[in-house]
């Protein structure tokens, strides 16, 4: 990656594939997020970029590196293989860890306590999951052309998740045909299952 193509990262913003840290406070909490972008559609860690985008370079890449060894290594189930990159414009250290949607999905991460737990990116943020749907292909094009799945999408750019009430007063059809839908999305590689806290909200899988 270049400079340049790292200034247009950047600039997308943080999303369900990408996410900034100013370093990394441990590796618990970062194997959270690298084991979310491999249960989800991949995505990229930049390291030594602030919340707001701002480069800030982190002071040791070496210490950074160590803890995302110990997660893909030691507390992610079952390991994890990512790339890494490291560009230093103006002399500040931004490392860039490349995470591959995963073959051997689930991984769960491992908490301090040593509970494994399954995390799928919803939008900005990396959420817990008791379950999660297998779909090897990605979602069809023809599906995604559907005004239904169009709906769906533009409403879940803009919000976490969706339940299937919610759902059913966005589109006008019965809850029960809501939550069909829903499911039937899930399967066709759209939507993720989330339903740790709540049972039955599904968000994005898809960023474009």
């Amino acid at each position: 990656m270049t400079f340049t193509e790292l200034i247009a990262l950047i600039e997308q913003g943080e999303s369900n594939r990408l996410e900034f840290k100013r370093t990394l406070s441990s590796a618990h909490r970062i194997a959270r997020t690298l084991a979310a972008f491999a249960n989800t559609a991949g995505g990229t860690l930049l390291i030594g970029v602030a919340d707001d985008g701002r480069i800030t370079g982190v002071s040791s890449e070496l210490r950074e590196m160590r803890k995302i060894e110990e997660a893909t290594d030691q507390l992610i189930n079952p390991p994890l293989t990512v790339s890494y990159q490291t560009i230093a414009p103006d002399g500040r250290n931004v490392l860039i860890i490349n995470v591959p949607e995963s073959d051997e999905k689930p991984h769960t991460a491992i908490s301090e306590a040593g509970k494994h737990t399954i995390y799928v990116r919803a939008r900005d943020k990396s959420v817990p999951t008791n379950q999660l749907i297998i779909n090897p292909e990605p979602a069809d094009a023809q599906l995604l052309k559907s005004p239904t799945a169009r709906t769906l999408i533009q409403y879940l750019r803009k919000n976490d998740h969706i339940t299937a009430d919610k759902f059913a007063k966005l589109i006008n059809v019965s809850e029960y045909r809501a939550t069909k839908l829903l499911r039937q999305f899930a399967g066709q590689g759209l939507l993720l299952l989330i339903d740790n806290q709540r049972a039955g909200r599904y968000a994005l899988k898809l960023t474009e």
